[in-house]
């Protein structure tokens, strides 16, 4: 398995990640292994209560404004919620990776093992709303895994393939090890509920990566 790179945001290549799983550290480029970096993303990924918090909308460019809506790509491998509020599309050097009790979780590895992509879909849980969602997933990150987090953007009302959405992008620092992180989370409403889309990457390889994780999120489909 290779992993995705920015020059073909659908195919693989042969490259490889010198980051690891919670950014630079000791040996193979690993703090710690893989599995203790899920479990903090995953920390980040839930929607426990934070707070009801609001915020306005920041002035300048559209924030989002590469968001296109629309099928995923060919090869793209579906992973549905197990309460049927949303399907999340996964590239196709991505492996579903055991997560909560349902929710769908995969991730993308260089060939040593280093956690390069992360993303996961979970139901709402929480006090979060459309309205609220920038401070909610702040405040939640910094409640459970992280020392700081700062948003880099919002936008709310945005139409997704069956339902409307509010994203945040923003960067957190890891409170063990001190690693940074790169994520765009949404709050995403259907029909049949609302669910909470992450998808993230070591900051360090948001230039390398990120159209990967805005593909995932285009595809990103609420029922």
């Amino acid at each position: 398995m290779m992993p995705t790179t920015t020059e073909d945001r659908t195919t693989v290549t042969a490259t490889s990640s010198s980051h690891g799983a919670l950014g630079p550290g000791p040996g193979r480029g690993l703090l710690f292994g893989v599995p203790a970096a899920l479990a903090a993303l995953a920390l980040g990924a839930c929607g426990t209560p934070a707070g009801n918090q609001t915020a306005a909308p920041a002035s300048g460019p559209t924030p989002f404004a590469w968001f296109r809506p629309g099928p995923a790509p060919a090869g793209w491998q579906p992973l549905a919620l197990p309460d049927t509020t949303a399907v999340l599309a996964i590239p196709p050097d991505a492996a579903p990776v055991p997560g909560d009790p349902g929710s769908v979780s995969a991730t993308v590895t260089a060939p040593d093992g280093d956690l390069q992509i992360y993303l996961n879909a979970t139901p709402q849980q929480g006090d979060e709303s459309l309205a609220n969602w920038p401070e909610f997933r702040l405040a939640h990150l910094r409640g459970e895994n992280a020392a700081s987090a700062r948003r880099l953007q919002y936008r709310a009302g945005m139409g997704f393939r069956g339902g409307t959405g509010s994203c945040v992008e923003d960067t957190y620092v890891t409170r063990i090890g001190a690693h940074k992180y790169r994520e765009i989370a949404c709050l995403v409403a259907g029909t049949r509920g609302s669910s909470v889309l992450v998808v993230a990457t070591p900051a360090d390889s948001w230039d390398r990566f990120s159209p990967v994780l805005q593909q995932a999120v285009d595809a990103y489909a609420p029922e």
